[in-house]
């Protein structure tokens, strides 16, 4: 922890530094068409775009290995994820447009609020499945811990997107409250560059302002650090609870330092989103009392990322019954789909079928 602590701070040090700057905002410029006065179209890809990414890939890596820690394989970890993403991404457009009735904004806060929601949801399902294949079931709370964790990485590292973008800026230094001014007198964002979006939505480029995303970064990733300490002990109500409320916590204060557009009234819809996902952490945690009486295992969480064995059978055995079931069955799947043979697929035929993939497996501890 302590070398990913180092790490970290080297690299929002560098960015909290360089990003603001007109040069950091795009990556590179693919040619795609020359018109007839010999001006070259092109697409622009951003530091945006691949710090959000790289964001994105820290936070499912982590996920993968807290899971993994957990005794959870890989397949169902990636199975989560998507069934949970398959909800939160049209939710981040769906949410902003209700919010802030923009049609082509995403919101982060939306799609998390909704992703906490359908999160144990999701996992109540896959231990519903896996307890039907004769699998170990997901530990809730601590699943919800990792989640929570990784949660706090990708956002805290996505900030850095929004500084080289010029988005989700703080208020003005001059506009601040004086305990503000004080505070950020020496320490602020300017950015520069007429493509950033504070330049061109208002107009505040070269001007100070409060550094809310470095904000945001630090107390994310400095949390998540923390939570992932307490997880690795077993204390997986205090990780769950303290991210949760740090996090959202922060985000319904912090919109008195920003200036963008967060929607109408004095407390916004993305304010009461955060208040209710904290008392929804504290309510899961309450009516999930069981714990896993075994500690998590760093070397199973690694293992984990690198091939997903445990817990499961061999992806050998495992190939070889599904071939055998498909060579005996695998002419039914024509029959479903003629509805002049569909009463040939019986209950039984089903059973049959789930008897032979799954077999008789004794659960590894």
């Amino acid at each position: 922890m302590l070398i990913l602590g180092t790490l970290l701070a080297g690299l929002v040090s560098w960015a909290f530094k360089r990003l603001p700057d007109e040069r950091w905002q795009f990556l590179a410029s693919v040619p795609i068409l020359k018109d007839a006065n010999g001006h070259w179209h092109g697409l622009n890809l951003t530091y945006y775009g691949l710090l959000t990414a790289n964001a994105l890939s820290f936070a499912v890596a982590l996920l993968i290995v807290l899971f993994g820690s957990l005794r959870i394989t890989t397949s169902v970890t990636l199975a989560v994820i998507s069934a949970v993403l398959l909800a939160c991404l049209p939710a981040a457009k769906w949410v902003a447009r209700w919010v802030e009735g923009k049609q082509c904004t995403f919101t982060i806060a939306g799609a998390f609020f909704v992703g906490i929601v359908i999160a144990p949801v999701v996992l109540q399902m896959s231990n519903y499945l896996l307890s039907q294949a004769a699998y170990p079931t997901v530990p809730i709370i601590p699943a919800l811990a990792a989640v929570m964790i990784a949660y706090a990485f990708g956002e805290g590292l996505g900030r850095l997107a929004c500084i080289s973008f010029g988005c989700c800026y703080g208020v003005a230094l001059r506009e601040a409250h004086p305990l503000a001014r004080r505070i950020f007198d020496r320490w602020h964002f300017v950015f520069s560059g007429g493509m950033k979006k504070i330049s061109y939505a208002i107009r505040l480029e070269g001007k100070q302002v409060i550094p809310i995303q470095a904000l945001t970064c630090l107390l994310y990733v400095g949390v998540g650090l923390i939570a992932t300490l307490l997880f690795l002990n077993g204390n997986y109500d205090v990780a769950f609870v303290s991210s949760m409320a740090v996090t959202q916590g922060w985000r319904a204060l912090s919109e008195v330092l920003r200036a963008d557009y967060r929607g109408e009234g004095k407390i916004t819809a993305y304010q009461v989103m955060r208040i209710l996902a904290i008392v929804f952490a504290l309510v899961l945690t309450i009516l999930l009392p069981e714990r896993p009486t075994r500690r998590p295992s760093v070397s199973s969480g690694h293992r984990s990322a690198v091939a997903s064995r445990s817990f499961s059978p061999a992806p050998s055995a495992l190939g070889h019954r599904l071939h055998h079931v498909w060579e005996k069955h695998g002419h039914w799947g024509a029959d479903i789909l003629s509805s002049s043979r569909r009463s040939n697929l019986t209950y039984l035929s089903i059973r049959s079928i789930l008897s032979e993939t799954i077999g008789n497996r004794t659960v590894r501890e």
